[in-house]
């Protein structure tokens, strides 16, 4: 859980404190890497142009790309775009992967380039998939990070990309951090390790997501 863990109990709607990269990938291993393999089967799809955001739960889904052949059907590389350090260096030499690395200040916290150059550059692109963390998944409030400057460029992702897949393990569930980058209407799948419940679930299902727990 992407949560700085403090002397007392939090609430449920608490506002989220981020842990720097190295911290966060021990955080939630079995279900970042669950969820990431469920996600997988989403590149069968013939999805010729990708992108990956930030966050070690999707960095997941980067590494078990490594594992396999990545071309497409006609044989010709999958083109992964991602703002991302850690995993641009993961995917540079993957069989079948075409990379381009999106620049801007990049937030030491995250290893990923933030801010409206960032925002810009995924603005003039029309992607086929995109996969999208989130700190916090919310019934009304929608997705969320804490970050605003990170945020500025996960809402140009969900904007840009035909279809949207969000990657949120369980701990993400009804929370909500400061700073929102889209609603659910904005999605078309939610991949977790653990099923919703109560309004979660209700606002899933009213914004028709498809909901996959792997």
């Amino acid at each position: 859980m992407d949560l700085a863990a403090g002397g007392g109990q939090v609430g449920a709607h608490a506002q989220q404190v981020e842990g720097d990269v190295a911290r966060r990938q021990h955080a939630a291993i079995d279900g970042r890497d669950g969820a990431a393999a469920g996600q997988l089967h989403q590149f069968g799809d013939g999805a010729g142009a990708v992108v990956l955001d930030a966050g070690t739960t999707v960095e997941a889904l980067a590494e078990l790309m490594l594992s396999r052949d990545n071309h497409l059907e006609g044989g010709q590389e999958q083109l992964v775009i991602t703002h991302a350090l850690h995993i641009a260096a993961k995917l540079a030499d993957a069989e079948g992967v075409g990379l381009e690395l999106v620049g801007g200040r990049i937030r030491k916290l995250t290893w990923a380039a933030t801010g409206s150059r960032a925002a810009q550059h995924y603005d003039q692109l029309r992607p086929d998939l995109a996969f999208v963390g989130c700190n916090g998944a919310h019934a009304r409030f929608g997705l969320s990070t804490p970050d605003p400057i990170e945020a500025v460029v996960k809402s140009a992702i969900v904007t840009a990309a035909r279809r949207v897949v969000v990657l949120c393990d369980a701990s993400k569930q009804d929370q909500e951090t400061l700073t929102r980058f889209c609603s659910l209407e904005q999605i078309d799948t939610f991949i977790t390790d653990r099923a919703p419940m109560g309004d979660l679930a209700q606002a899933l299902e009213d914004a028709d997501v498809e909901v996959v727990v792997a």
